[in-house]
């Protein structure tokens, strides 16, 4: 492997870890390495709830990898364009990777860089390529477990460890233009439509199970991953309305965070062979219940027009939101062109007071912004003394 080219290097710092699920959480890196930091938000637009049968008879609402990888083409735009099952000992073979990247997802049990390994089973993602020294591994998982922390971060593997992981899903993925965030407004499903009947038909499957202990052992893993799908949610949701959660969104996540902690506790309580803690269940849907009130009404600052972009708000309160929610969705697009912070581009620096900045540069940030708004900018206004500032563009671009 003395002649393999150095593989990707990935910028782990744009991705919102803590929002994400260890499937999502390496598409997001995939997706702000291509289209730039912020990317993965777009995972955040659609709220939805269903449930798949899960292994043990219980429903579970972590999705099937094809679930994922259609949120990819159609959020994130990745479009997979070559996928195989390998068994164990297959990862090892080089001509297949040509040099590039791979989306991997196998049993975490394997993985030698998480706490799960040797642990417990399952789905995991991981970046995958040949390289000097060995095989280099790119995860962006983050979570605390009773095993000790996943972290991100980037390892290299020899040939035994890797030969010890299968089988697994590899996927490469070609990168397509992303849909502008202006197509993509915050939905949450809503009281009266399948999603909500879905909710119940969940909650009843545990009320059901006599096995008490199976129950509020997966409980524990289902209540975390419904509560980070939330905070994405709201995190996308006040990102798209250019503001800070509200009140309301800041109380429903507190909430959904006391349903992991009681939900935990509930489990640890009842594999000690002690006595189920009431209302476990109950809690669960009430704060289900509380997100149908919160999430499935029109984000505040961001009313959304039937073609799916940010209408247009009333008074001058929300004319002041508009304008600041488009210069920040412009600060963002030029801090990632150029590859620097937001907040100074958003206090009045010029893009050429950057080293990274350049004509090429600059052409980048306009064609991205047109991306992101959904139409192009007036073309006489696209002189060099008219482009010099976050604001500059602002103007053109109302």
């Amino acid at each position: 492997m003395a002649d393999t080219p150095q593989p990707d290097r990935f910028e782990l710092d744009s991705v919102h870890t803590g929002l994400l699920d260890c499937v999502q959480v390496n598409l997001a890196v995939l997706a702000d390495h291509a289209h730039g930091p912020g990317t993965h938000l777009r995972l955040g637009a659609p709220l939805r709830f269903a449930w798949w049968p899960g292994d043990d008879g219980l429903p579970t609402a972590d999705p099937p990898l094809e679930v994922h990888l259609d949120a990819a083409a159609t959020l994130l735009g990745l479009r997979p364009a070559r996928k195989e099952q390998l068994a164990r000992g297959d990862l090892l073979d080089p001509p297949r990777w040509d040099g590039g990247t791979h989306y991997v997802v196998a049993d975490a049990y394997d993985l030698p860089w998480l706490p799960y390994h040797g642990q417990a089973h399952m789905d995991h993602s991981f970046l995958l390529s040949a390289g000097p020294g060995g095989w280099h591994v790119t995860d962006a998982y983050r979570v605390e477990t009773r095993w000790g922390a996943a972290v991100p971060g980037s390892w290299v593997l020899s040939p035994h460890e890797l030969a010890g992981i299968g089988p697994a899903e590899v996927i490469a993925f070609e990168a397509v233009p992303p849909p502008p965030v202006a197509a993509l407004p915050p939905t949450a499903y809503t009281a009266g439509d399948p999603d909500a009947e879905a909710v119940e038909s969940y909650l009843a499957a545990y009320e059901a199970c006599a096995d008490r202990a199976l129950v509020l052992e997966r409980l524990t893993a289902e209540t975390w991953l419904l509560a980070r799908a939330r905070k994405l949610h709201v995190k996308y949701r006040a990102r798209h309305a250019g503001r800070e959660e509200d009140e309301a969104e800041r109380d429903l996540l507190g909430a959904w965070d006391t349903v992991v902690e009681q939900t935990y506790l509930a489990h640890r309580r009842v594999s000690r062979g002690r006595a189920e803690p009431p209302c476990v269940v109950d809690r669960l849907r009430a704060v289900l219940a509380d997100e149908v009130k919160v999430l499935g009404e029109a984000a505040p600052g961001a009313a959304v027009d039937p073609a799916g972009g940010p209408g247009e708000p009333s008074g001058e309160a929300s004319g002041r939101a508009e304008r600041e929610a488009l210069r920040r969705r412009v600060a963002a697009v030029a801090a990632a062109v150029l590859g620097v912070a937001e907040e100074p581009l958003l206090h009045g620096a010029e893009f050429a007071s950057y080293a990274s900045f350049s004509s090429f540069r600059l052409i980048e940030i306009i064609e991205r912004l047109e991306a992101e708004l959904g139409h192009e900018l007036e073309a006489g206004e696209l002189v060099p003394e008219n482009l010099r500032r976050v604001d500059d563009l602002c103007r053109i671009a109302r």
